[in-house]
């Protein structure tokens, strides 16, 4: 069974925000048809502003196409696809970990596995967060699926986690007694466990039901001091260029003390700007056979 460590699950959260972010709640998500964004800036608030309040529905609906949106969803009824879920690593095991943490007495599992194997073990920790980041860097760099923008943008970001990495309390006993029972909790708040329940509960609900999960694995990151709260309210947008349907804008940001300085490119379509890897990833997303 899969059994996710706290240190893998403080990481994996690292990495999902800012997976998000970089393709980059309190309120209802409004139907298709509401007022777009006419300008690019406009439309990379947007989604920033959908992940600072988790309403991961409304960035899935922000991020294509109406048509495109009722492909993937029907492709995630189909089993053939999760995104946006795709968007992030390790996407296919999201609803193990999900699961795992969902299930009776997890808590107990879990603080016992974390105590056998990296209560105390700041050292080792600090080094394999080293390696990892040397590792996704050179991943980032080699894969073919990554623009030029994206490469750019992700090894800043893998920078600034690795050295956050270092100093994260991640073998800290106590801070992992607080973080279990929260994910836990969470976990079981979605209704998403068990085999097939992201599929079960269709693109549109699973997404709503994750936004306030994702919103507790900020909040545990924040307790780690990764502060992404911060992040998404304070990140500067800016129009680098414009040519007609193309558009390139600059985002800069800090993150764990780490200036962080990025472009990220859109098309408009029909009036409304997109995020231009984010859009060609879904369409193959859309048009995917089953795993």
């Amino acid at each position: 069974m899969f059994q996710p460590s706290l240190p893998r699950a403080i990481a994996g959260a690292a990495v999902l925000c800012l997976a998000v972010l970089s393709g980059g709640c309190d309120r209802a998500s409004a139907p298709f048809g509401e007022r777009a964004p006419t300008a690019p800036v406009a439309a990379v608030e947007q989604l920033v502003d959908d992940l600072r309040r988790n309403d991961l529905a409304a960035y899935a609906r922000h991020a294509v196409p109406a048509p495109l949106h009722a492909q993937l969803a029907t492709a995630w009824d189909e089993g053939r696809t999760v995104w946006p879920l795709t968007e992030l690593p390790l996407d296919r095991q999201l609803g193990d970990f999900i699961t795992a943490l969902a299930a009776p007495g997890s808590e107990r599992r879990l603080l016992a596995a974390y105590r056998t194997q990296f209560a105390g073990a700041h050292g080792e920790l600090r080094t394999a967060a080293t390696t990892l980041g040397l590792f996704a860097t050179q991943y980032v760099n080699r894969e073919g699926e990554y623009s030029s923008a994206e490469r750019d943008h992700y090894t800043q970001l893998i920078r600034a986690l690795s050295q956050w990495g270092q100093r994260a309390p991640l073998g800290d006993a106590a801070h992992a007694r607080k973080a279990v029972p929260r994910l836990a909790l969470a976990a079981r708040a979605t209704g998403l466990a068990g085999e097939g329940g992201l599929r079960r509960a269709g693109m549109v609900r699973s997404l709503q039901r994750l936004g306030p999960f994702f919103g507790q694995l900020r909040g545990v990151l924040r307790d780690y001091g990764l502060d992404f709260d911060t992040v998404l309210v304070h990140a500067r947008i800016t129009l680098a260029e414009q040519t007609g349907d193309r558009a390139r804008v600059r985002i800069q940001y800090t993150l764990a003390g780490q200036p962080v300085d990025a472009y990220l490119l859109l098309e408009r379509h029909q009036g409304r700007w997109y995020l231009s890897d984010l859009l060609r990833r879904a369409r193959a997303e859309a048009a995917a056979t089953p795993a």
